[in-house]
């Protein structure tokens, strides 16, 4: 795919996440959640797809579901300046519950949500030390091999 290619799938994938997005606001407001933590689950999950989904290939939705460790485990604790221990797992939650309205809505299937949220549990507690150690000055790079 050369770079026109990839644009023009970028903005076709964009414009079908901010549908799925719209589906997840209205999920969220189901749940009763405040505003305020509504527009946090949102802005977690719209930088997972529309940012790093999109950042080296064009990846539509369902690909998220196999993409979470590298995302959580690496990109995220490097990329994002505002990584911590705890936005790590505010937004592994936020990404956990966009999954399973994605299923709830058809999107995905039942095995997919299941691998992501294995991925989640087993992941999360490196995924957190690799961000501390990661945000620690005195301490030792955890990806400096």
């Amino acid at each position: 795919m050369d770079y026109d290619e990839y644009i023009e799938e970028c903005k076709k994938i964009k414009k079908e996440n901010k549908i799925l997005l719209d589906i997840f606001a209205d999920y969220l407001k189901e749940q009763k959640l405040s505003d305020k933590t509504i527009k946090k689950h949102y802005e977690n999950v719209d930088f997972y797809l529309n940012d790093y989904m999109l950042y080296e290939d064009a990846h539509p939705m369902q690909d998220g579901v196999c993409m979470i460790g590298d995302y959580l485990g690496y990109f995220f604790i490097r990329k994002c300046m505002w990584s911590t221990p705890g936005t790590i797992k505010s937004t592994a939650a936020s990404i956990k519950k966009f999954y399973k309205c994605m299923l709830m809505a058809g999107k995905i299937e039942k095995d997919y949500y299941q691998n992501l949220c294995d991925e989640i549990k087993e992941g999360l507690p490196e995924w957190m030390d690799d961000c501390a150690e990661y945000n620690d000055p005195d301490g030792d790079d955890p990806f400096f091999f």
